[in-house]
């Protein structure tokens, strides 16, 4: 093969990534996720969630409450950071401000809704749930070793106040975020309800396994391999996308002036997609059949629904700050996430199966310590990192190394480490990211038993030596620190 032709094929395999992202299920996953995303940031007072997180706060509530922040504000791994260092200057402590910091990025909406379509659902609520459990160890473990320095910095914070402010919501909100989720869930949840036929119309226009075929020939696909390949539909549905970025790069950059007419067909335009990203298109000699599905159905009433509410009960300011925010969150992550996936597209072809196989192919410790180390160095922005896992999983990768990777992605890149040691210290900051690269590894390694069908009591009998010789080990230092403060006092009488 000429260099020519293997850059095509490169080329490619790029486009056939994108034809894989840009698919129906993908979007009727992402383009909610991303109104969500926007809603909680611009509706939901940070305050509601901040002021549970100092260090006064019990512990029943200032954990899961930073393990659920991220989640709530919709934070990824960059933006992360300087709510990090805002809420640790504002007086919160320093194991809740880890937690926030560890768990946010893993969980938000965006992360976990691409997660569950291209990965599974399992592999979903693994990250959930391991993020969020081991996320609070973390913090818990954190404000421990430095419980001295945390007490002095409460004391020396000068926003403390700020943790103490009161915040809530009207019910309208309430309801319109739960319209949002269901739009959500109807686009995505495989059940009969949503995926029963409806009905079936036929175009007049012959030729459409003409266009198919074409399609297959410019842009080939390897089913095998998880490919979808670009289909009419796909083709159909990459155009609206073009037009709504169009239109809201013209209505709803300045949204916060008022709506304007692109503001109206950017939306349009969105509900459009929408709609027909959740029918089902066949290419046939006659025509394209369009089926209408249970999830087209629902996916209208939905919609309509959270049109009403917005309508009805929610000021124009709240809505136009709820449209910028999304559309900053799209400007600021869709971009990478496009180049991201022509990305994998592409590495896919230059690095060989068999070499993934043998690092990570099965659930040992060093399969998920090379998937901890990779996060580090190979950092990629919050959702980028889903279509790579996904690239790795087809090429043999086994799945328990690949929680371990989608754990320590977006906590331990090196320009977070970096950042980090600035706001809390460099001694800190390399205990916390021993404490993830530890955690993470666990959480491959568990995840990865219970894929191979291990017991699930062999697995909490791991896990129960894991947390002893954890709680030994903390057990050693407290009395390595203590004996270090009877001494430093000695020497000072």
């Amino acid at each position: 093969m000429s260099i020519i032709d293997y850059v095509i094929v490169m080329l490619q395999s790029g486009v056939s990534s994108l034809a894989s992202y840009l698919a129906a299920h993908v979007l009727l996953c992402l383009v909610p996720a991303f109104f969500i995303a926007g809603a909680m940031t611009a509706l939901i007072p940070k305050e509601a969630i901040t002021r549970y997180l100092g260090r006064d706060a019990s512990k029943w509530v200032s954990y899961p409450m930073a393990a659920l922040g991220g989640f709530v504000l919709a934070v990824c791994s960059c933006t992360i950071l300087p709510l990090f260092a805002s809420i640790y200057a504002q007086g919160a402590g320093l194991g809740p401000a880890m937690t926030f910091l560890f768990v946010g990025p893993a969980i938000n909406i965006l992360a976990v809704s691409y997660t569950g379509v291209a990965l599974g659902i399992d592999i979903a609520i693994a990250r959930i749930v391991l993020s969020v459990v081991f996320g609070i160890g973390i913090g818990l473990i954190m404000a421990f070793i430095y419980r001295r320095d945390d007490q002095a910095h409460a004391q020396a914070a000068t926003g403390k106040g700020a943790f103490a402010a009161r915040a809530s919501m009207k019910g309208a909100l309430v309801i319109f975020l739960l319209l949002l989720l269901a739009v959500l869930i109807v686009g995505t949840l495989k059940v009969d309800l949503f995926t029963n036929t409806h009905g079936k119309i036929i175009l007049p226009f012959s030729g459409a396994d003409g266009w198919q075929a074409a399609l297959v020939r410019l842009v080939p696909y390897d089913a095998s391999q998880g490919q979808e390949g670009v289909s009419v539909q796909g083709v159909l549905l990459i155009a609206l996308l073009g037009l709504i970025g169009l239109t809201s790069w013209l209505g709803l950059n300045n949204i916060d002036e008022g709506f304007n007419a692109w503001s109206w067909a950017a939306l349009a335009l969105i509900v459009l997609t929408l709609l027909v990203a959740a029918l089902q298109i066949t290419p046939t000699p006659n025509g394209p059949v369009i089926t209408i599905t249970g999830r087209f159905v629902g996916e209208l009433i939905v919609i309509g629904a959270v049109v009403l509410v917005a309508w009805k009960w929610l000021d124009e300011y709240e809505v136009q700050e709820w449209l910028w925010e999304t559309w900053r969150f799209v400007k600021q992550i869709f971009p990478l996430l496009i180049l991201g996936v022509f990305l994998a597209g592409v590495v896919r072809v230059l690095i060989p199966a068999q070499l993934i196989e043998t690092i990570a192919g099965q659930n040992t410790l060093l399969a998920n310590l090379a998937g901890v180390l990779f996060g580090v160095f190979m950092y990629f922005p919050t959702l980028v990192e889903v279509p790579i896992a996904n690239m790795f999983l087809q090429m043999g990768m086994h799945r328990g190394p690949l929680l371990a990777y989608l754990i320590a992605d977006p906590a331990l890149s090196i320009q977070s480490i970096l950042i980090t040691a600035k706001i809390i210290g460099g001694p800190k900051t390399w205990v916390y990211v021993g404490l993830v690269t530890v955690f993470a590894t666990t959480a491959g390694l568990l995840y990865g038993a219970w894929v191979d069908g291990t017991s699930i009591w062999l697995i909490l009998a791991g896990l129960a030596v894991f947390l002893s010789l954890l709680i030994l080990s903390l057990w050693l230092v407290g009395r390595l620190y203590r004996h270090a403060e009877v001494s430093a006092e000695t020497q000072q009488l």
